[in-house]
């Protein structure tokens, strides 16, 4: 049952899909200390377990997790399998499989193999405790060239037609996405993008001409972290903005997911977090719905003002 009486705001993962909430949960932060390449990030088990069942409770439908996110699969299958017909799953395929504790920070070789995937599938289930997959998407945004060369897309294809995934999607950035969005066998497209990170703001209509989801990544925290590159060439810490007395009670990362949420080309923004707190906040802010129409311009003149452009 939800924490709150209001009903989620709904929509289509992809044209004729299933609906998910717009607010999702990316579960990169319960990657706990077992990371293939990524630094540790310790997180008790018990903290974890209240993190998504908070996720759950507050009518989140949509979870994002992946291989190369350390614990977060396991920890996800132990917490909450028991609640499987309550959300849909996203995990991702290609990223390395066995732990790699001497590798350099960075990304590490993907493999787009049909047996590598097939083997990551098959080990997701497990530590997901699930006999399917919502969603599988290519992980580290391949090349086209390498999709055809190594059989990729059929693997994926296989895949669904076999049961083992319910629709197959690639995470996707420049240079490659306009070429990947020519690519009719994905159902949706994980991307970068927030008020502060437009570079692939003019393409999300792109996706909606061809049926296909659009899942944001970064849209809130990550937004709002560091400093980003403008049309001006020069770095704007996004914090400067001044949208504060555009707030009316929201918190920033609450008020973007609003700001975004006028935007009818995305299906889900994927909100990570560690505290049951900010999930919480995250999910009242968006039962508000969309900003008014007048703050939804002039939160957007604003933000083209300090340089932060679209396609830019």
């Amino acid at each position: 049952m939800n924490a709150s009486s209001d009903a989620p705001t709904l929509r289509p993962l992809w044209a004729g899909g299933p609906s998910v909430t717009f607010l999702g949960y990316g579960a990169m932060e319960l990657r706990g200390g077992a990371d293939v390449h990524r630094r540790p990030r310790p997180l008790a088990r018990e903290i974890a377990h209240e993190v998504l069942n908070t996720v759950l409770d507050e009518g989140i439908t949509f979870i994002d997790t992946s291989i190369d996110y350390g614990l977060s699969e396991e920890i996800i299958g132990a917490a909450i399998s028991g609640r499987r017909d309550e959300f849909l799953l996203a995990t991702k395929a290609g990223c390395p499989l066995e732990h790699q504790p001497t590798a350099p920070p960075g990304i590490l070789p993907h493999d787009f193999s049909p047996e590598h995937i097939r083997r990551g599938v098959e080990q997701s289930l497990t530590r997901l405790r699930t006999d399917h997959l919502d969603l599988l998407q290519l992980h580290a945004s391949p090349a086209p060239d390498i999709l055809e060369s190594q059989g990729t897309l059929d693997a994926l294809i296989r895949l669904r037609d076999e049961g083992m995934v319910r629709a197959i999607g690639i995470s996707s950035v420049l240079p490659h996405f306009p070429a990947h969005l020519t690519i009719k066998e994905f159902q949706a497209y994980q991307i970068p993008y927030s008020p502060f990170e437009r570079e692939l703001e003019p393409y999300l209509g792109v996706a909606g001409e061809r049926s296909a989801g659009v899942i944001v990544r970064g849209g809130v925290a990550q937004g709002l972290s560091r400093p980003k590159p403008t049309a001006a060439g020069v770095d704007v810490d996004p914090s400067s903005v001044p949208l504060e007395d555009l707030l009316d009670g929201d918190t920033v990362p609450g008020f973007l997911l609003r700001l975004l949420l006028g935007n009818t080309h995305i299906s889900s923004v994927i909100a990570g977090s560690a505290s049951p707190d900010h999930i919480r906040s995250n999910a009242r802010a968006v039962r508000r719905g969309p900003l008014p129409q007048d703050t939804q311009a002039e939160a957007w003149k604003r933000i083209a003002a300090a340089g932060f452009i679209a396609g830019k």
